[in-house]
């Protein structure tokens, strides 16, 4: 009976020790999947916004008017679906930005932004 107890206390230590493992792996970076390709929201963003606004991280934004991705995504009381309702419904879109976004696309748009968000951000001054 203590023999099998052992084998299952031991079986419980390895199984804690590979989760340990597994939850201490690095995050994908920002515009990557975990595999290491490209997110689809970023190729979408690139094409679409990227004209407009920085997109990625560390970029500045082409239309000054047109605030970074990251600038977006880390105000105060931002969610992800407070952003996904706004892109679906906000009528009040820049001339420039004569299209309609809907479905996977906003999702995964939204799930890109959200890469974005750093606890550190501070806004350029």
């Amino acid at each position: 009976m203590a023999g099998l107890r052992n084998k299952g206390l031991r079986a419980l230590g390895w199984l804690a020790l590979g989760a340990g493992a597994v939850a201490c792996q690095p995050l994908a970076p920002a515009g990557q999947t975990a595999a290491g390709e490209p997110h689809p929201g970023l190729a979408f963003a690139r094409t679409a916004c990227g004209a407009c606004h920085a997109v990625e991280r560390q970029s500045v934004s082409p239309n000054p008017n047109a605030p970074p991705f990251a600038a977006i995504v880390n105000q105060e009381g931002l969610t992800g679906n407070t952003l996904s309702s706004w892109l679906r419904n906000a009528h009040n879109y820049p001339d420039e930005m004569k299209f309609r976004l809907e479905g996977d696309t906003v999702d995964d748009l939204v799930a890109y932004m959200l890469t974005l968000r750093d606890p550190n951000y501070r806004p350029p001054i």
